[in-house]
């Protein structure tokens, strides 16, 4: 989809929540002495990096206010985000070709104007500020692999991932609790990776690594918005039953939400992705929302995500990046594991892992009549899955 359309749905967003409309200023410390240039960069520049998660809370923490019915102090808000956020977010707007920093202003604007509900203003710069943090650990990510050489560097770079992990880690624990899941866990693993491979310069391991961190977070989000039965596709539509205000909210927590993996999945499979956009869009009557019909275009949308990194470890075979997008397929099918099992029975998809390990073996030994046929299984049972899913 492109930026101009995303431009108008966001415009069309904010224009249909104006419906739900309800029927401190911060202080400076003077420097006491002068202080070399260069030493004033690096206090600033530590301070910037220490504040991110400190300014995300209180802002968060004063918007919550919202949901008690109590005032929020917006020009608080605002400020917390102008003096410590809004340079990192420009920052990765320029970096992905975002605009994020434009949904942020307008949503803060217009819930200090009261043209939109102040808990979906709430709701949204919570999640789009989290796909700021997720997409920044993608950014040091690729830091690393662009200053390997310097290992010094490389492990400043991780630690940098880490940190703004930690600011999005409890989104990540909330699903491991409403699923039963380990994602936290996995998580913590694919970090140990890391260190452990940047420690043996050993660069297939990073990306290796990298890719459990990455795919996980990606099954987080998904976990968040379109997996059964704790999305918040199926919360707005439960919710649109009894409350169109509170359906209305769960709605956009859903779309902000699904900001962080759309770009994604609208690369590889854009009609299902599309769908998906439109079923969270405020537009969309809220009563209207399909919980079954997304959670299969997700479905759909992520097999094929898979299929595709299958293709391009075949067409890599013998390279690092082979190895890489087999593991890929590998966490793709993961993130839809708990579909697929629904659909095929749980003996089937155990045997479907169970391919996804053998080929990814198969890879990294270069084996290519026993990774050749693996494949062709696999295609076969998410080729069967996307039918299923339609």
């Amino acid at each position: 989809m492109k930026k101009r359309e995303l431009k108008k749905i966001f415009a069309g967003f904010l224009l249909a929540s104006s419906v739900l409309t309800a029927c401190s200023s911060t202080t400076s410390t003077e420097k006491t002495e002068e202080k070399k240039q260069e030493e004033v960069k690096e206090e600033e520049v530590q301070t910037e990096e220490v504040s991110y998660g400190q300014a995300f809370q209180e802002a968060v923490t004063e918007l919550e206010k919202a949901k008690e019915d109590k005032e929020v102090d917006f020009d608080k808000v605002t400020e917390l985000y102008t003096a410590n956020l809004q340079g990192l977010v420009k920052e990765r707007d320029a970096e992905f070709e975002d605009t994020i920093d434009q949904h942020i202003t307008t949503a803060l604007a217009a819930g200090k104007d009261g043209s939109m509900d102040k808990v979906v203003v709430k709701q949204l710069f919570d999640k789009l500020m989290q796909k700021v943090f997720y997409t920044t650990i993608k950014h040091e990510f690729t830091e690393v692999t662009e200053n390997w050489a310097d290992k010094e560097a490389v492990k400043e770079e991780v630690e940098e991932a880490k940190e703004f992990y930690s600011i999005i880690q409890s989104t990540v624990e909330k699903r491991d609790a409403a699923y039963g899941t380990n994602m936290v866990d996995a998580i913590a693993g694919g970090f140990d990776e890391i260190e452990k491979a940047v420690e043996a310069d050993d660069q297939l391991g990073f990306n290796l690594g990298k890719q459990v961190v990455d795919k996980t977070l990606m099954k987080t989000f998904y976990f968040a918005t379109g997996a059964v039965p704790n999305g918040y596709a199926t919360k707005a539509a439960a919710a649109a039953k009894e409350n169109a205000e509170e359906a209305k909210i769960e709605q956009a927590e859903g779309w902000a939400f699904y900001q962080s993996i759309f770009t994604y999945l609208d690369k590889h499979a854009q009609e299902d992705a599309a769908f998906i956009l439109s079923q969270f869009d405020l537009q969309t009557d809220v009563t209207t929302l399909d919980p079954t019909a997304v959670n299969k275009a997700f479905v759909r949308g992520f097999s094929k995500i898979a299929l595709h990194e299958y293709e391009e470890s075949v067409e890599t075979w013998g390279e690092d990046k082979s190895v890489i997008t087999a593991l890929e397929g590998a966490l793709f099918i993961d993130v839809i594991g708990e579909d697929i099992k629904t659909m095929i029975g749980e003996a089937e998809f155990t045997a479907l892992t169970e391919k996804a390990q053998k080929y990814l073996e198969a890879a990294k030994a270069q084996d290519k009549a026993t990774a050749d046929a693996t494949l062709a299984e696999i295609q076969a049972t998410l080729n069967s899955v996307i039918n299923n899913a339609k």
